[in-house]
């Protein structure tokens, strides 16, 4: 259910997201400074970050958002208000109506899309800015399931095979082959993006960058990334757009959940109300170890304890911590960085319930802004 209620931040019903709405604007102005640095338009990923209670705040500051699903466009056009740019592997015959009525932009993963869907596009009622996602085959992340220029990835379209002579229509060209890394990874992308696919932009609009940019995090190279985009727009008079899902939302939010039970079992356990399977899957699916607030390494802090999660899953751990005091039933842990991949990945694994979400506005009242209850998990099925 939706609700909108000020609490006391000690009254925070758990598991809850809390997220930091001074803390956002904050990443929100960092983002800015590079469009006004450089010209180019910034768009949130929803796929990392989609809080539409925040959607005003975040929509004075950027151009619109990037969607990759018919749900995911039918929120930005219904929420943002603002541009909707559309990339999907794949576009589904009975949802292209519907996706044509949401998006200002939308980027086709292989010629044989466009082919297949060129007239619907070009023929609607409305111009729709149509992309062409191109893999420059240039792999800066070192996790392979988050390498979009692995080998074999069916992500963009290969220098290899790339049509020049069927881009009539198109308007612009995408790429995307970073996460979560620095400005010098796209220093380096940019000069192989243009020397396979550069011979094309003449006659285009725009170009997007893709997103992965961690342009918010506090050692982030502002000054090469607003270079790297200076350069490129001196050689071509287009449109930049950089997509970034998790840099809106770094360090503005956490989850906060409670101790229901300690055990032992050769060291203490300690059992929350919250699950990195149901609430934060990428512990388990990048894999790495979330930070606690007031927690250390195993041996930092003399109290020390495996963290478990709700579920039945045995592998359903966050891992091992050191505390300065004891850890007891009722005990509040806060695990830091939880705003982004978490709400748009969770699920009812067990049909545990997930988290509520709540704000912290810049005045610093919390109130809670949705609640989930047993419909939310039986909707879901049937």
């Amino acid at each position: 259910m939706t609700e909108t209620t000020s609490i006391r931040p000690d009254a925070i019903p758990t598991p809850c997201y809390l997220v930091d709405e001074a803390s956002v604007e904050r990443n929100l102005q960092v983002l800015d400074s590079v469009q006004k640095r450089t010209g180019c338009k910034i768009i949130m990923a929803l796929k990392g970050f989609a809080m539409f209670s925040l959607f005003p705040l975040i929509g004075e500051y950027l151009h619109g958002v990037a969607a990759s699903s018919l749900d995911e466009a039918r929120l930005g056009f219904e929420e943002f208000g603002k541009d909707v740019h559309m990339f999907t592997p794949g576009y589904k015959e009975d949802e292209l109506d519907e996706l044509l009525r949401y998006c200002t932009h939308m980027v086709f993963n292989s010629f044989s899309q466009w082919e297949r869907f060129r007239g619907r596009v070009l023929g609607h009622e409305k111009r729709i800015r149509c992309g062409i996602r191109v893999n420059p085959e240039h792999s800066e992340v070192k996790v392979p399931i988050y390498d979009a220029c692995a080998p074999f990835s069916r992500l963009g379209v290969t220098r290899e095979n790339f049509r020049g002579e069927e881009l009539k229509g198109i308007s612009g060209l995408h790429f995307h082959n970073l996460c979560e890394l620095n400005a010098d990874s796209l220093a380096r992308t940019v000069p192989v993006f243009e020397s396979k696919f550069g011979t094309f932009l003449h006659g285009m609009e725009w170009v997007n960058f893709g997103g992965g940019h961690h342009i918010t995090r506090s050692d982030y190279d502002l000054d090469l990334l607003c270079d790297v985009i200076n350069d490129f727009r001196k050689r071509h008079d287009l449109d930049v757009y950089l997509e970034p899902g998790e840099a809106i939302a770094l360090n503005t939010g956490v989850l906060v959940a409670t101790v229901l039970d300690i055990i032992h079992n050769k060291m203490d356990i300690a059992i929350l109300d919250t699950s990195a399977a149901a609430h934060m899957p990428d512990v388990l699916e990048m894999p790495y170890r979330p930070e606690i607030q007031g927690a250390g390494a195993i041996d930092e802090h003399p109290y020390r304890y495996r963290l478990g999660g709700l579920t039945c899953l045995a592998g359903d751990v966050f891992g091992d911590y050191s505390f300065q005091e004891p850890l007891k039933v009722g005990s509040q842990v806060i695990f830091l960085d939880m705003a982004h991949y978490t709400m748009v990945k969770n699920n009812t694994f067990n049909g545990v319930r997930l988290p509520s979400i709540a704000i912290r506005d810049r005045a610093g009242q919390v109130r809670v802004v949705r609640r989930f209850g047993y419909e939310d998990y039986r909707n879901r099925l049937s």
